[in-house]
């Protein structure tokens, strides 16, 4: 493979992590704030429907419903701490990558070494 191939190649790699990282950076809170907003719709229907009830049962029902949601709540923040953890991750393997990649072109001289950087930061997206 050409170095103007391998360019290209790199670029598209490149540019395609980019797009993972900018996805996992933004789901995870749109997902959470959907999660809150669903989570809130069930606890007032849940809420509702004990209504019907008196006494204890109707106070036993409103508890039910109050820990669904906070049961619900806590699952959802946690998918944002992991989604957010996963990005981070993510995003520390792609920096290790690049300094190994820059590394190795020190071995290199000239064009070749101007080329491996080119290409070393087009793959991971420093510019």
């Amino acid at each position: 493979m050409n170095i103007s191939r391998a360019f290209k190649t790199s670029f598209i790699v490149a540019a395609l992590l980019s797009f993972s990282v900018a996805q996992a950076a933004t789901l995870p809170k749109a997902d959470y704030n959907a999660g809150k907003t669903r989570i809130s719709a069930e606890y007032k229907a849940d809420k509702k429907a004990c209504d019907a009830l008196k006494d204890n049962a109707k106070d036993v029902c409103i508890e039910e419903a109050k820990a669904a949601q906070t049961k619900a709540l806590a699952d959802a923040k946690m998918n944002k701490q992991i989604g957010e953890a996963k990005k981070e991750a993510t995003e520390e393997k792609m920096d290790a990558s690049y300094e190994l990649a820059i590394e190795k072109c020190d071995a290199m001289t000239g064009d070749a070494k101007t080329n491996c950087v080119a290409a070393a930061k087009a793959k991971y997206g420093k510019n």
